[in-house]
């Protein structure tokens, strides 16, 4: 091998062996791009919401806020175990997703109560509040539940919990239909099969008291 031969197989060499280096310098690189736009489409598809996804959330966390009340009421007034641990069933249930639904509101920068931003904003896509089921129910029919205790407690408040249930499984089902948010739409579909499974439960119970 002449001089001149061993110098350009020296020089070959070390292209091909800074090729493999730059190759998986690369590689790696594109791994990483890939992996970060995979992360930030998927943050970005969280983020994304329309009004009826706003009016789903700001909606429901009132409609949830009725159904603690009640719930908070059967203590001292129910003398019913099932309709007691009904109640206690639907507090551990709805606190988390109110936290979920204001949460959701924050993160897109949209005010927690549809009052709060002067209108109505996406409530007109569900019908508007005073539309919504279970949301009419008077201060004489609360005040009167307040008022009752033991059996007569337990089937009025078996009536307005189930009517309370309709409005959220119509609310849902509307989030359903017209939301963006997957994550909203997610917590539409299972107030949709756990509430409606109550309400089968409540409506058994009322057919015991005659109701």
């Amino acid at each position: 091998m002449t001089r001149t031969t061993a110098r350009f197989v020296r020089l070959a060499g070390g292209l091909i062996a800074g090729t493999a280096v730059l190759s998986g310098c690369s590689g790696g690189s594109m791994g990483n791009m890939d992996m970060d736009s995979s992360a930030e489409s998927s943050a970005s598809q969280s983020a994304e919401f329309n009004d009826a996804d706003v009016a789903f959330a700001q909606g429901m966390i009132v409609h949830h806020q009725g159904a603690l009340e009640m719930a908070d009421m059967v203590a001292g007034r129910s003398e019913d175990a099932r309709v007691i641990d009904l109640a206690g069933r639907i507090q551990a249930a709805q606190d988390p997703e109110i936290e979920s639904m204001t949460g959701w509101l924050e993160d897109w920068g949209q005010p927690t109560s549809a009052g709060e931003s002067g209108s109505m904003g996406g409530m007109d896509d569900m019908g508007g509040m005073d539309d919504m089921g279970g949301m009419d129910m008077s201060e004489e029919a609360m005040s009167g539940l307040e008022g009752s205790s033991g059996r007569e407690f337990d089937r009025m408040w078996l009536e307005m919990m189930t009517e309370h249930h309709r409005g959220a499984v119509e609310m849902s089902q509307t989030e359903i239909a017209d939301g963006q948010n997957a994550d909203a739409v997610a917590l539409a579909e299972q107030i949709v099969k756990s509430q409606n499974a109550e309400i089968e439960e409540m409506l058994n119970l009322l057919s015991q008291f005659g109701g």
